[in-house]
């Protein structure tokens, strides 16, 4: 539908009403509001008193701030039918854009109960009663006194009973007017249009812009009415939002929340041992999940929490720090923020100290060497990991911080430091009878004396060769029976020889499982023997490096 907005002759609009209110809805759903303003006006010329024409033009009127205009439309639809619940509806929007709430929640009201069943009425209910807690609190919180200088009253109502009725509104109104025109200050513009602000501000350098501003949109539109538009329709909803929410009110509401926040934490729950117990293990289960944002964020909760509470609540206050304090190193290095998780797993081992905790004091030099180790900074990691050697405890700890240390060596190209923590590693493995720990060892022993040789230029045929055939003579290497049990066996310590000198020879690994099931090797040792093989090539290689973790170690797995 294409006609003309305004189609005037001598005798006046030519269109029918229909057609222009039609044209006025079509605009209007469109967002072209002031021509939308445009068809509602000539329809009213055509019949100035309909209900419908009056409230859809107040419409457009509260969509572009002029809340005066669509409040004049609203009580005009209201004229002959006091209970037209569209003008009732219109006029309580028009009241509460205006920022009159309490007027505007009454004709909410009256709506409601008219129609009942309109969600509309509901809504606004609910939101000029949000409106006015927001600018006044509710009304559990304002408590009212009779006390002090009440003379201020009096004098008002003297004032207010020599004023004349007729010129209340007006008053309102124009002070309301003056009100919108004083300049608010910048801090408290930001504060309300937030984001917009800065829009704001481009929209006020463009009017400076003499030449701009006297150009044309395609519609004929200049463009300094437009931009004037835009800053006075920002200018409307600061107003409007000062209103809704004032900054008072907004900082009375911040205050509240880190009252309610500060209370929380500092009243710990009836059974705080329960509760931090409850905490590490939802922790340490989102981290194994490789949840380690969630894992972090709820570490950092019960961090605050904790650190609000008094040593009469948790005597092992301290104890409890160190724990969440690696947690939060923990999670921080399946982020790969380092640097940060160094620093809590230096709290952690700062706790540790102070309290003299041997269990915690080795978790902590075992996460910062680890850190450490992670960086590059292997000096660092041997040191801490040197001062865990007496509080390690197991076997099976022993010989991975005796790997890790040599692994540290080996990347700063100390051999002969590096194979001295190998053979260690070994024997501690050879104690436990672990496979896995006595293959690592023996890469890291190996790796330590194929550099060795790459430095002194020998080239033996097979470095891991001799290096097995050492450890057959001083009876360390140790094979499993299919029972179970760990045995030092000759026959076995020569078939895996042979293997070795028929890999050299370029033997398939197909032969070399028909070789090893001729021996009658149980499936535990047949692990060990295609772990040997990895072994083998990787010792050739020597490019392989560790990710210093108990569970990632630079052997075969």
């Amino acid at each position: 539908m294409t006609l003309a907005v305004l189609n005037y002759s001598d005798q006046g609009p030519k269109s029918t009403f229909s057609t222009y209110m039609a044209e006025g809805d079509q605009l209007y759903h469109k967002g072209e509001y002031v021509k939308a303003i445009e068809s509602y006006s000539t329809a009213l010329i055509l019949q100035p008193d309909d209900k419908n024409c009056l409230v859809a033009r107040s419409k457009c009127y509260v969509k572009m701030g002029d809340s005066d205009n669509a409040l004049r439309d609203a009580e005009a639809s209201l004229k002959e039918d006091k209970e037209f619940f569209k003008g009732l509806y219109q006029k309580a929007e028009a009241l509460y854009t205006m920022g009159d709430f309490e007027f505007a929640l009454v004709f909410y009201h009256r709506g409601h109960k008219l129609r009942p069943e309109l969600q509309e009425f509901r809504l606004g209910i609910q939101k000029a009663q949000e409106a006015i807690d927001n600018s006044v609190g509710s009304p559990s919180s304002v408590k009212l006194e009779n006390k002090g200088d009440l003379s201020f009253f009096h004098k008002a109502d003297e004032v207010k009973k020599g004023r004349p009725k007729g010129l209340i509104h007006p008053l309102r109104r124009e002070m309301r007017q003056q009100n919108k025109k004083t300049p608010k200050s910048e801090k408290t513009a930001k504060q309300l249009l937030g984001e917009l602000y800065s829009d704001k501000e481009y929209l006020e350098k463009l009017l400076k812009d003499e030449d701009l501003v006297k150009g044309k949109m395609r519609g004929g539109e200049r463009l300094q009415d437009l931009i004037l538009n835009c800053i006075t329709y920002l200018d409307t909803r600061t107003e409007f939002w000062r209103q809704q929410k004032p900054i008072y009110a907004r900082e009375r509401d911040r205050k509240l929340m880190q009252q309610k926040w500060n209370k929380t934490r500092q009243n710990p729950p009836s059974d705080p041992t329960r509760f931090v117990l409850k905490s590490l293990e939802e922790i340490d289960a989102a981290l194994t999940a490789g949840n380690a944002e969630s894992s972090l964020k709820k570490a950092r909760e019960v961090l605050k929490s904790v650190q609000c509470w008094s040593e009469e609540v948790v005597p092992n206050k301290k104890e409890v720090l160190g724990n969440l304090h690696s947690c939060i190193g923990n999670a921080l290095i399946d982020l790969g923020k380092m640097d940060r998780a160094l620093d809590n797993h230096q709290k952690d081992l700062d706790l540790a100290r102070q309290c003299k905790l041997p269990e915690a004091k080795s978790r902590a030099l075992d996460n910062v060497g680890r850190v450490y180790a992670r960086i590059g900074k292997f000096p660092q990691a041997i040191d801490a990991w040197e001062e865990k050697i007496p509080l390690a405890s197991g076997g099976l700890e022993r010989t991975w911080l005796f790997h890790e240390i040599g692994r540290c060596y080996l990347e700063l190209k100390r051999h002969t430091e590096a194979r001295d923590y190998g053979v260690r590693s070994l024997a501690v493995a050879d104690e436990i009878a672990d496979e896995k720990w006595q293959l690592n060892a023996c890469v890291l022993v190996a790796q330590s004396e194929s550099k060795d040789i790459a430095a002194s230029k020998i080239a033996p045929k097979s470095t891991i060769y001799r290096i097995i055939k050492n450890f057959k003579e001083s009876g360390s290497i140790v094979v499993k029976k299919a029972s179970g049990r760990p045995r030092k066996s000759s026959k076995h310590q020569d078939r895996l020889l042979k293997l070795i000198q028929l890999r050299d020879r370029g033997t398939t690994s197909t032969e070399l499982a028909q070789e090893w099931q001729q021996a009658g090797v149980s499936a535990s040792a047949r692990t060990v023997r295609r772990r040997l093989l990895d072994m083998m090539a990787w010792c050739q290689e020597g490019q392989q490096r560790s990710h210093f973790s108990p569970g990632k170690t630079s052997g075969v797995d």
